[in-house]
Formats: C-alpha cells, sequence, structure tokens
C-alpha cells in the first residue's frame, strides 16, 4: 500500500530542496513520511545525476560581486553554466550569492578545489608533521599514513569545496553544487574568485 502524503508537506519539501513535486513526494513516500530522512534521499539522487554532467562543457554564468556588512570584506566570483537561461535565472544568482557569502566567511580559503593546492604546499605541511614528537617512534607505514591524514584534513581548509556550507554545515560546498547541478540540469562550475579585506596586499 502506498502512504498518502500531505501536499503540503510535499510543497515543505519542495521549499526547502528545489527539487520537482513528483521528486519530493516519492522521497517522503520512500521515507514514509520522514521530512529529514525525504532531504537525504533526494540528495543522494541529486550527487548521482549531478556526477553524470559534472564533464559537460560550461561557457556561460556570471561575475558577482558581493561586499560584506560594514564593507570590509569584498569577493569577486565567476559561477559557470551550459546556458544563458539558467545564468539569469534568480536560484542561479542565490547561488552564485551565497558562494561568494561563502568566501567572506572563510579567510583560510585560497584555492577552488583539494586537487587546486601546489605541491609545494603539501609537500612543507607534511615535513611539519612528520616532525612531530608523538609520531618519531612509529613504524614508517603508521608514520605515512597519519601523516597524510593529518596533511589532508589541514589542506582541505584551504579548498572552497570542501568547505561546510554556511547555511547548511551538513553538507559541503562541493555537495550543493552538485544538488544545484541537479536542480538546473547543468553542469555548475566555480572558475575564479579574488576576496579582498580592506587594509591587506590581495594575491
Amino acid at each position: 500500500m502506498t502512504l498518502e502524503i500531505n501536499s503540503a508537506l510535499v510543497k515543505k519539501l519542495r521549499d526547502k530542496t528545489g527539487a520537482g513535486m513528483m521528486n519530493c513526494k516519492k522521497a517522503l513516500q520512500a521515507a514514509e513520511g520522514n521530512f529529514d530522512e525525504a532531504i537525504k534521499i533526494l540528495r543522494q539522487q541529486g550527487l548521482a545525476s549531478a556526477n553524470q554532467k559534472m564533464n559537460r562543457n560550461v561557457t556561460e554564468g556570471l561575475i558577482h560581486s558581493y561586499i560584506h556588512a560594514g564593507a570590509k570584506i569584498g569577493v569577486l566570483i565567476e559561477v559557470n553554466c551550459e546556458t544563458d537561461f539558467v545564468a539569469r535565472q534568480e536560484k542561479f544568482f542565490e547561488l552564485s550569492n551565497n558562494l561568494a557569502m561563502q568566501i567572506a566567511a572563510s579567510p583560510e580559503v585560497r584555492y577552488i578545489k583539494f586537487e587546486d593546492i601546489p605541491k609545494e604546499i603539501f609537500d612543507a605541511e607534511k615535513e611539519i608533521e612528520l616532525k612531530k614528537e608523538d609520531l618519531l617512534d612509529k613504524p614508517d607505514d603508521i608514520k605515512d599514513k597519519i601523516t597524510l591524514g593529518r596533511v589532508e584534513k589541514t589542506l582541505k581548509k584551504l579548498s572552497l569545496l570542501n568547505q561546510p556550507f554556511i547555511r547548511d554545515p551538513n553538507i559541503t560546498i562541493e555537495e550543493l553544487i552538485k544538488e544545484k547541478i541537479s536542480l538546473f540540469g547543468e553542469n555548475i562550475r566555480i572558475r575564479q574568485f579574488a576576496r579582498y579585506t580592506l587594509g591587506l596586499h590581495n594575491d
């Protein structure tokens, strides 16, 4: 027997996730009416469909500017999509603004993704970790494993895609973008960004 779902709950889930009404209804039925579980189901579906689109070419989009309250921090970000139709949508503008706000709130972030971090930074951090006292007496294989884990954890703080989303810390920026790829049906990519702080030199 199919569980009957209240239309108000379906609308609430649609407003929360941006997914289609039928997808929301099916997710709620699969979750037996559990709202939080339905969100997880939609996110899993979205991530799966987004992965198939992430290699598609992006030639449209926008450059968005954000000035934080007090006018002492500013961000410029280029966010790309596949068509001008998506680039002109309010939800795409909202995504770009949220990404800019994330950068404004994340002074450590310098790169878009973890793979962009230069090898010399990785090597320098690894050398620091290897010299820590709690690793000196450990076997080399154990030492290397612990060191790699620590270095990755430290350096992911520099990567925008690895940051918890400030509006929903349960997901990362990478997961947020994948959700929007699923929503828009197009690939979305952060091309570049710059963060400006009053009185500081910006590279």
